[in-house]
Protein backbone atom coordinates (compact mmCIF):
# COMPACT_ATOMS: atom_id res chain seq x y z
CA UNK A 1 0.00 0.00 0.00
CA UNK A 2 1.20 3.62 -1.37
CA UNK A 3 1.82 5.66 2.01
CA UNK A 4 1.02 9.76 1.39
CA UNK A 5 2.31 12.23 3.87
CA UNK A 6 -0.54 15.25 4.03
CA UNK A 7 1.46 18.15 5.29
CA UNK A 8 -1.65 20.61 6.04
CA UNK A 9 -2.78 23.06 8.71
CA UNK A 10 -6.67 23.30 7.50
CA UNK A 11 -8.35 20.63 9.23
CA UNK A 12 -11.01 20.95 6.59
CA UNK A 13 -8.82 20.41 3.63
CA UNK A 14 -6.75 17.71 5.46
CA UNK A 15 -10.17 15.95 5.98
CA UNK A 16 -10.97 16.14 2.37
CA UNK A 17 -7.87 15.03 1.03
CA UNK A 18 -7.82 12.42 3.54
CA UNK A 19 -10.48 10.63 2.77
CA UNK A 20 -10.14 10.80 -0.78
CA UNK A 21 -6.88 9.00 -0.65
CA UNK A 22 -7.99 6.13 1.93
CA UNK A 23 -10.70 5.76 -0.09
CA UNK A 24 -8.72 5.61 -2.99
CA UNK A 25 -6.77 2.48 -0.64
CA UNK A 26 -3.57 5.23 -0.09
CA UNK A 27 -2.60 5.19 3.40
CA UNK A 28 -2.32 8.62 4.97
CA UNK A 29 -0.18 9.96 7.18
CA UNK A 30 -0.69 13.75 8.42
CA UNK A 31 1.40 16.68 9.88
CA UNK A 32 -0.07 20.21 10.23
CA UNK A 33 3.39 22.10 10.23
CA UNK A 34 6.09 21.97 8.35
CA UNK A 35 9.20 20.57 11.08
CA UNK A 36 6.25 17.88 11.80
CA UNK A 37 6.44 16.98 7.96
CA UNK A 38 10.10 17.01 7.76
CA UNK A 39 9.99 14.60 11.04
CA UNK A 40 7.86 12.69 9.35
CA UNK A 41 9.49 12.61 5.93
CA UNK A 42 12.68 11.17 7.25
CA UNK A 43 11.05 8.23 9.58
CA UNK A 44 8.05 7.09 7.58
CA UNK A 45 9.72 7.20 4.67
CA UNK A 46 6.13 8.48 2.32
CA UNK A 47 6.08 7.32 -1.28
CA UNK A 48 4.60 11.06 -1.97
CA UNK A 49 4.50 14.25 -0.02
CA UNK A 50 1.19 16.67 -0.84
CA UNK A 51 2.55 20.12 0.57
CA UNK A 52 0.34 23.36 2.12
CA UNK A 53 2.59 26.13 0.69
CA UNK A 54 1.03 28.22 3.74
CA UNK A 55 1.79 26.49 7.27
CA UNK A 56 2.69 28.34 10.77
CA UNK A 57 5.95 28.26 11.72
CA UNK A 58 8.20 27.55 8.64
CA UNK A 59 6.33 27.48 5.38
CA UNK A 60 5.85 24.75 2.81
CA UNK A 61 8.58 26.28 0.68
CA UNK A 62 11.32 25.97 3.14
CA UNK A 63 9.78 22.51 4.25
CA UNK A 64 10.56 21.45 0.75
CA UNK A 65 13.75 22.30 0.50
CA UNK A 66 14.86 21.24 3.88
CA UNK A 67 13.22 17.69 3.02
CA UNK A 68 15.49 17.67 -0.05
CA UNK A 69 18.44 17.82 1.94
CA UNK A 70 17.38 14.35 3.49
CA UNK A 71 19.18 11.28 2.42
CA UNK A 72 15.34 10.04 1.82
CA UNK A 73 14.00 13.33 0.40
CA UNK A 74 15.21 13.79 -3.16
CA UNK A 75 13.83 10.78 -4.97
CA UNK A 76 10.20 11.44 -3.03
CA UNK A 77 7.51 13.57 -5.36
CA UNK A 78 6.53 16.88 -3.52
CA UNK A 79 3.11 18.44 -4.85
CA UNK A 80 2.04 21.97 -3.17
CA UNK A 81 -1.34 22.50 -2.42
CA UNK A 82 -1.56 26.00 -2.93
CA UNK A 83 -4.08 28.51 -3.16
CA UNK A 84 -1.73 31.00 -4.58
CA UNK A 85 -2.57 31.69 -8.70
CA UNK A 86 -0.10 34.61 -9.26
CA UNK A 87 1.96 34.96 -11.80
CA UNK A 88 5.23 33.67 -10.79
CA UNK A 89 4.18 31.33 -8.15
CA UNK A 90 4.18 27.71 -10.01
CA UNK A 91 8.37 28.67 -10.53
CA UNK A 92 8.49 29.61 -6.95
CA UNK A 93 7.07 26.59 -5.57
CA UNK A 94 9.30 24.57 -8.36
CA UNK A 95 12.53 26.45 -7.40
CA UNK A 96 12.11 25.38 -3.71
CA UNK A 97 11.90 21.81 -5.13
CA UNK A 98 8.88 20.68 -5.36
CA UNK A 99 7.88 18.12 -8.31
CA UNK A 100 4.41 19.14 -8.80
CA UNK A 101 1.84 22.55 -8.18
CA UNK A 102 -2.05 21.58 -7.75
CA UNK A 103 -4.30 24.46 -7.23
CA UNK A 104 -6.52 24.63 -3.83
CA UNK A 105 -9.46 24.35 -3.65
CA UNK A 106 -8.64 20.62 -4.33
CA UNK A 107 -11.31 19.21 -7.12
CA UNK A 108 -12.38 15.55 -5.74
CA UNK A 109 -13.05 14.73 -9.27
CA UNK A 110 -9.58 15.69 -10.71
CA UNK A 111 -7.34 15.25 -8.15
CA UNK A 112 -6.67 11.58 -8.21
CA UNK A 113 -5.42 11.56 -11.08
CA UNK A 114 -2.89 14.23 -10.20
CA UNK A 115 -1.77 12.41 -7.84
CA UNK A 116 -1.46 8.63 -9.30
CA UNK A 117 0.31 10.27 -12.85
CA UNK A 118 3.37 11.60 -9.87
CA UNK A 119 3.40 8.35 -8.47
CA UNK A 120 3.86 6.45 -11.44
CA UNK A 121 6.48 8.88 -12.60
CA UNK A 122 3.95 10.12 -15.35
CA UNK A 123 4.08 13.92 -14.52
Amino acid sequence: MKKILVVEDNENNLYLITFILEKKGYKVIAARTGEDGIEMALKDRPDLILMDIQLPGIDGLETTRRIRTLKTGNDVPIIALTSYALVGDREQVMNAGCTGYIEKPINPETIMGEIDKYLAGNA
